[in-house]
């Protein structure tokens, strides 16, 4: 797997569009590349991760106790995320936006938007160093990703200003005599995803295949859960200290008009538990994201992400406020042009 080292900034030099190419080609030949993470980051990481490893260690009863019915963010139990059907036996923490109840936002009725229920200070503030980091190498492949496609350096991150930035700390049970399936295949809905695995491993990836149909996930007919479970070729991902596992979502699939392919990513379980931090690199909630090359077709992200995870999580109690108070129909209000607009009278108008 080609690892990259990245600029501390990317102003649209021949050596950023160089680089940029080669992170299209990579994407493009694996479907995945690792970015060589600083000291920093990398010392950042390890305490987001130990952080979860204190947090997972708690009982059941006390894990249960971090949902909300606003917000996805929180604990998620083994068992309770489903693809293709079947259980997954990831344990999950999910970190979403962190949007006070006095935002106008939460009190107008928003689906998706409240606070994150987190469990002590102590795991907010590792969860935020790590967000922050992320985040900003999320912002470099973007701009690099969009030169190396020939693009202006902002064509991408024009759509994640505000970005609805978000992450799943996943812990993985050591597998058993009955199974060892860990997630399901499927692809991410978003558009970039950067994860730090532990030393344990366990994460596989399907590469473009030449002439492979790749359905359109943000389609309801077309659902990439399960699709090539079990049909060579799947690659492992050799967990290595020091990077960050990248790779493409749906959006971006849906904006490259399938020059970048999602990737289709399963995990198995190990014979000891695993961590690892997956984080999700965003359109704002509000934003229309539109092709490059044009035409009419478009998907709101806002609907887009509450979609997926409705359609995940149909027994949560979010999901269940979201159906009971008909939340779905402020969305219809909030895709507004406005949005590229006055931000602060486009919220009072959606509300």
């Amino acid at each position: 797997m080609r690892t990259f080292e990245l600029p501390d900034s990317v102003v649209g030099t021949t050596v950023d569009r160089i680089l940029g190419r080669q992170l299209v080609r990579t994407w493009e030949d694996d479907g995945i590349f690792q970015v060589a993470a600083t000291a920093a980051q990398a010392r950042i990481t390890a305490e987001a991760l130990a952080a979860s490893r204190r947090f997972f260690a708690k009982s059941l009863p006390e894990k249960a106790e971090f949902v909300s019915d606003l917000t996805y963010s929180g604990y998620i139990a083994s068992g309770e995320e489903v693809t293709a059907g079947e259980a997954d036996y990831s344990e999950i923490f999910t970190v979403c936006p962190d949007i006070p109840l006095t935002d106008i936002r939460v009190t107008g009725g928003w689906p998706c938007h409240g606070p994150v229920p987190w469990p002590d200070e102590g795991y907010r503030t590792a969860m935020t160093a790590h967000l922050k980091e992320v985040g900003a190498i999320g912002e470099k492949v973007l701009q690099l990703v969009a030169l190396g496609l020939g693009a202006e350096i902002d064509r991408l991150t024009r759509l994640t200003r505000e970005g609805w930035h978000h992450m799943r700390v996943l812990r993985f049970p050591a597998r058993s005599a009955t199974t060892e399936r860990g997630i399901g295949a499927h692809t991410d809905y978003g558009l970039l995803v950067i994860a730090a695995q532990d030393d344990v491993g366990g994460l596989y990836i399907r590469p473009p295949v030449a002439g492979e149909h790749r359905n359109r996930n943000w389609l309801p007919a077309e659902s990439t859960a399960g699709m090539y479970q079990d049909a060579e070729p799947w690659h492992f991902v050799e967990p290595e200290a020091g990077v960050f596992t990248v790779f493409p979502g749906d959006i971006l699939q849906f904006l490259t008009g399938g020059r970048l392919l999602s990737t289709p990513h399963k995990v198995r379980l190990a014979d000891r538990e695993r961590y690892t931090l997956a984080y999700f690199h965003e359109p704002s909630f509000g934003a229309t994201v539109r092709p490059l090359a044009g035409g009419d077709e478009a998907i709101h992200y806002g609907t887009h992400f509450t979609n997926m995870f409705t359609r995940c999580y149909p027994d949560r109690v979010t999901t269940r406020r979201i159906e009971r108070e008909g939340r779905l129909a402020v969305l219809d209000r909030i895709r507004d042009p406005r949005w590229q607009g006055d931000r602060t009278e486009w919220v009072l108008s959606a509300c």
